[in-house]
């Protein structure tokens, strides 16, 4: 799967950042996501499983984008969705909701918080969201405990779709340690700016680490102008 995608608490916090679709966002760019939604469904369905990750290879590249619009576009089908900001390092999701990150999944599973303290509950419609949380010192062995794992088994039957946002895997680790708890990962690749070296290490880093990939969304595409058969210039997203 590869899909191309144009350049990109409590009750619905309206005001989410430009880069997050809505009704007013691009027709092309909608499309490109339900494009997309419909190809996780239809590689969701395949392991009979609701759970999957967002990731990229380096960061900047744009993947809580990705992960926010994905979540929105499974929202809008009545579904029940849950968005997790599993990046414990560098979170970005109360950024692009504009919520608050006071408390979160790190003080979930360092039994700081309860659960019904730190969800946000339909930040839009049939989304609710669990931000990252107090940064620790350690968030890999944060994700990697038995604690996350009951958590994640807890929620499974409460909500159609969950979504993790993780951090990039060229840059550490943290996402592959995931990969027993969702049916694979979708990687984030923007033009210009990932490289085939990039990507061929990702792979590597997947293959080595047992994980699967579900596809790749491709950001930051570029429009090309090019020549009817009148002589006139229309414009084209690739």
């Amino acid at each position: 799967m590869k899909i191309k995608l144009g350049p990109i608490k409590k009750k619905q916090n309206s005001e989410a950042r430009s880069e997050t679709i809505s009704d007013k966002s691009k027709f092309a760019i909608v499309e490109s996501y339900k494009a997309a939604r419909t190809n996780i469904m239809f590689s969701l369905s395949a392991d009979d499983d609701k759970i999957f990750a967002i990731t990229s290879y380096s960061k900047g590249e744009g993947k809580s984008t990705v992960s926010s619009n994905l979540a929105i576009s499974f929202s809008k089908m009545e579904k029940r969705v849950l968005l997790v900001d599993c990046d414990l390092r560098r979170p970005n999701l109360h950024n692009i909701f504009k919520i608050e990150n006071t408390v979160g999944l790190s003080n979930i599973i360092g039994k700081m918080a309860d659960y019904d303290d730190c969800v946000h509950r339909d930040v839009i419609q049939n989304l609710d969201i669990i931000t990252s949380g107090t940064i620790p010192p350690n968030p890999s062995e944060l994700l990697c405990s038995a604690r996350f794992s009951e958590l994640v088994k807890n929620l499974y039957e409460e909500y159609d779709y969950i979504i993790f946002d993780t951090p990039p895997i060229g840059v550490v680790s943290d996402a592959l340690l995931l990969k027993d708890l969702v049916a694979g990962f979708v990687v984030v690749i923007r033009e210009r700016s990932t490289t085939h070296g990039d990507v061929q290490n990702l792979m590597e880093s997947a293959k080595l680490a047992d994980s699967k990939l579900l596809g790749f969304v491709k950001v930051g595409c570029i429009k090309a102008k090019r020549r009817s058969r009148r002589g006139y210039y229309y414009y084209q997203y690739y």
